[in-house]
């Protein structure tokens, strides 16, 4: 019987298959996927990715006109902005160190006065444009000019003291307890200017500070009236009476009317509180007197500077013989 091995063509060759090279592996990349899908905004053809540059457009244009260099204002510098309180502010000798100015305004005769002070005391002219100037201000009224005014320079109280003791005349400090709006911290100086106060004495905490508002609503009297800035109100008001100083604070429940305190010939503080809290606790104990201003019985109160203008107007009037 014949068997296999007398066929040739029946003859395996390879006993043993070995590994060849084959398909595997060939569409594992496929299998893998393309990663997590990409939000809808990041997709070029979806239409919220035409409603976020939409936005960012819009953002890029409220945010305006990227400020020069050398348009910054330092740490601590101010600005005062508009015709009006910059040429009063000019005029009263405040100091100033740099005038932004939109160039068409160069014919208004107020922004022209200012342009030649500041020439003639050697303080740059910067030429800004009217949307520099608006995001400079913060979208104040400016009305195409500003001037930089460096950090308020404060004095010690006891040196204004001692400068009231050398005039000869009964000193007449006005003292302000938590008054936080520069609003009535700039009338205040206004009326303290007016009525021949001698200075303002404020706290350092929870104090309005003279700022560029203060400097527009004083009208310049921030320029005349000194400013002195103690840590505490209640001690120095305590120094001041170990100097001679009568201390009168103003609160509207108070049973004394400040028309009758007769206080013309000695040096006197006059303590005005906050419109909402009135004075403090500390500060009404620590006060000689507490006075009151009649007022309307159906009015609520009166506003702090308002208050204040009136008391210092009445205690001037009893000190014009003097």
């Amino acid at each position: 019987m014949a068997n296999h091995r007398g066929r040739p063509g029946a003859v395996r060759k390879n006993a043993r298959k070995g590994s060849t090279k084959g398909t595997g592996g060939h569409n594992r990349r496929r299998l893998e996927g393309k990663g997590p899908t990409p939000k809808a905004e990041d997709r070029t053809y979806h239409p919220a990715h035409q409603r976020k540059k939409a936005r960012e457009a819009a953002a890029k244009r409220a945010a305006g006109p990227k400020l020069r260099g050398i348009l910054k204002q330092p740490e601590g510098f101010e600005l005062v902005a508009g015709r009006n309180p910059v040429y009063e502010a000019v005029l009263s000798g405040i100091p100033y160190e740099r005038v932004f100015l939109v160039s068409s305004m160069t014919n208004d005769e107020r922004v022209a006065e200012v342009a030649r002070a500041a020439m003639a005391n050697g303080t740059p002219l910067v030429e800004v444009t009217r949307a520099e100037l608006d995001k400079m201000t913060d979208g104040q009224v400016h009305q195409g000019i500003a001037i930089e005014v460096p950090p308020h320079s404060y004095v010690q109280l006891e040196d204004l003291v001692d400068h009231v003791e050398e005039s000869g005349r009964p000193g007449l400090i006005v003292a302000l307890d938590s008054v936080t709006d520069p609003h009535n911290l700039g009338a205040v100086m206004r009326s303290a200017a007016a009525f021949r106060a001698n200075g303002v004495l404020i706290p350092e905490r929870r104090s309005a500070s003279v700022n560029a508002t203060v400097w527009k609503v004083s009208a310049g009297a921030v320029a005349r009236i000194p400013v002195a800035r103690e840590t505490n109100l209640v001690r120095s008001l305590k120094d001041m009476q170990k100097r001679g100083y009568f201390v009168v604070g103003l609160a509207g429940d108070a049973d004394a009317d400040v028309s009758g305190v007769d206080l013309a010939d000695v040096p006197l503080v006059l303590v005005t509180g906050s419109e909402g809290g009135g004075l403090s606790r500390l500060v009404r104990e620590t006060c000689d007197v507490v006075a009151s201003i009649p007022i309307d019985g159906e009015t609520e109160s009166l506003n702090a500077a308002v208050a204040t203008g009136i008391a210092l107007y009445q205690i001037d009037q009893k000190r014009r013989n003097l």
